[in-house]
C-alpha cells in the first residue's frame, strides 16, 4: 500500500527592475506537513508575508483540523445564521471575531426583520436605514409607530419649509 505524502509548497518570485534579477527563476520549498510544523523559519516567513491568520489556518490544515465554515462566504453564512434563534445568534457571536461581526451586521438583521414581518413599507425601510435593522428589530411596535410618525412630520415640515 502506498502512503501519500501531503506537502506544503512555498513559492516565491523575485520582482525587481535590476537587470541581474531578470533571469532569476522562482524559488520553491516543499515540506511535508510534519516537517512544516517543525520548520520555524518557514513559519516566520509565512506569517510575515500572509499574516498570522493564514499561518494558523495552515497549521490547522497540517494537523488535520479542517474548518469548513472558514471557507464559506459571508453571504452564505448570513443566510444560515438568519435561520437561528435569537439566543443561538447571541451565542454564535461570542465564538469568533468574524461571527461577532456577522451577527451584528445590518444585512443579517434586515433578513431577520423581513422574515418576521409580513410587509415592510418604504417608510419602515427608511427608518431602518436610519436607526439600523437590529435596533429596529428590538424596538417595540408602539415606539416604531411613534418614530415613523415623527419621521413623517419632519419630512413634511422640511417640504413645506419657509415660504
Amino acid at each position: 500500500m502506498l502512503k501519500r505524502t501531503i506537502l506544503v509548497i512555498f513559492r516565491w518570485w523575485k520582482i525587481s527592475l535590476r537587470s541581474e534579477y531578470r533571469s532569476t527563476k522562482p524559488g520553491e520549498i516543499k515540506e511535508s506537513h510534519e516537517d512544516f510544523l517543525e520548520n520555524s523559519r518557514l513559519q516566520v516567513q509565512v506569517a510575515l508575508i500572509f499574516g498570522t491568520r493564514i499561518l494558523d489556518y495552515v497549521f490547522n490544515l497540517c494537523e488535520g483540523k479542517f474548518d469548513f465554515l472558514e471557507r464559506l462566504s459571508d453571504n452564505l453564512l448570513l443566510s444560515i445564521i438568519s435561520y437561528l434563534d435569537l439566543e443561538d445568534i447571541s451565542r454564535l457571536s461570542q465564538t469568533s471575531h468574524r461571527f461577532a461581526k456577522l451577527c451584528m451586521s445590518d444585512k443579517l438583521w434586515e433578513q431577520i426583520v423581513q422574515s418576521a414581518c409580513d410587509n415592510i413599507t418604504p417608510d419602515m425601510r427608511a427608518l431602518a436605514e436610519d436607526m439600523g435593522w437590529r435596533q429596529m428589530f428590538f424596538t417595540n411596535k408602539l415606539q416604531l409607530q411613534r418614530q415613523l410618525r415623527k419621521r413623517k412630520q419632519r419630512q413634511e415640515s422640511q417640504r413645506d419649509g419657509p415660504l
